[in-house]
């Protein structure tokens, strides 16, 4: 017999959801089957499966080891990989917020991919933060994507209530997020902006119009410019709303684009940073956040700021182009006109 003691992360949900969780490899069929046999009880109880749990609650599986096992695939077992521990930039009870390396997937895609999801999933089974059985009702998961490419800050919910509020403040855009993006040509003015954006499923890739398009969102970039000469300009660029592509469409739509994007920048400019400080991807880095007012568990990050240090070929051309070591001051001001 296999007993789960239903505790906050699965707390709230549905006794049949929780039980299609732990059984993962059985269909509903045979959940239902087990509860009417009174093989699946709800403290020591027959249950239909509708039930919400509480916390304290004791869900009791009668089936033999054999049963058990063919039912139950062990999450662990996917997860190879770790994070480094200077990927962390905050950690608790209920969040954890990372640096994703360039290159690196935010989830995967397929099943055969690594992702810094499943890094950082490994990574909490390894410091003990969550156990395998634990693994079975509720996973830690990355609540924000980064493209591939494109490197800093995402969020991951370790407990269900972080969960559920990161989702709340990306959804809500009460979570001010930031990036630093290098891009071609002069800018010397900040400017919010507007377009409509409309991605191609087939080719991965999306177009920006100034007016509607069937088919298009509404997209909203904010950008100040930070340091710039006659050919090049770093921006802070937050982003209000979060479409796939946003901020590299739409500033090489307004023709200055990321320096090493391959997909919407300039090719001479992308060899030049490629051959001079092996820059192979976009300069775009998801470097600073900043959170509203929280209460209740997530309190202790109200109101807080928290920033990623910049990969070192970034840091570098920033330095040749302007001698700003930005991992060294970590407090960029506007340039003065």
């Amino acid at each position: 017999m296999k007993e789960i003691v239903v505790g906050s992360n699965e707390a709230g949900q549905r006794l049949d959801k929780l039980l299609g969780k732990v059984l993962n490899l059985a269909p509903q069929s045979f959940i239902y089957k087990m509860l009417r046999k009174k093989n699946i009880k709800l403290n020591q109880k027959k249950a239909e499966g509708k039930e919400i749990l509480s916390a304290g609650d004791c869900v009791q599986i009668y089936l033999s080891d054999e049963t058990y096992e063919k039912f139950h695939e062990e999450k662990s077992q996917k997860y190879k990989a770790s994070l480094a521990e200077s990927q962390i930039i905050y950690l608790d009870d209920n969040i954890m917020i990372l640096n994703k390396p360039a290159g690196v997937l935010s989830q995967k895609a397929k099943p055969e991919d690594d992702s810094i999801n499943e890094q950082m999933i490994q990574f909490l089974l390894e410091q003990g933060k969550v156990t395998t059985e634990q693994l079975s009702s509720f996973t830690p998961s990355v609540c924000n994507r980064l493209d591939r490419n494109t490197s800093g800050i995402v969020f991951a919910g370790i407990s269900l209530k972080g969960s559920q509020e990161l989702s709340r403040m990306l959804k809500e855009r009460s979570l001010e997020k930031y990036y630093l993006a290098l891009v071609s040509g002069k800018m010397t003015q900040p400017r919010k902006v507007t377009a409509y954006l409309k991605k191609n499923e087939k080719t991965n890739q999306v177009s920006v119009s100034e007016e509607p398009i069937q088919g298009g969102s509404l997209i909203e970039t904010h950008y100040q410019p930070l340091r710039w000469n006659e050919e090049y300009t770093l921006l802070e660029v937050k982003l209000v709303t979060g479409k796939s592509h946003q901020i590299r469409a739409h500033l090489a739509y307004l023709e200055h684009p990321i320096v090493g994007d391959a997909k919407y920048g300039n090719r001479e400019v992308n060899r030049e940073f490629r051959e001079k400080f092996k820059i192979q991807n976009q300069f775009l880095h998801a470097y600073r956040v900043v959170f509203p007012i929280l209460e209740g568990e997530l309190k202790n990050i109200s109101c807080t700021e928290w920033k990623a240090p910049l990969p070192k070929k970034y840091n570098s051309s920033l330095i040749e182009l302007w001698n700003l070591d930005y991992n060294q001051e970590n407090n960029l001001q506007k340039q003065e006109q």
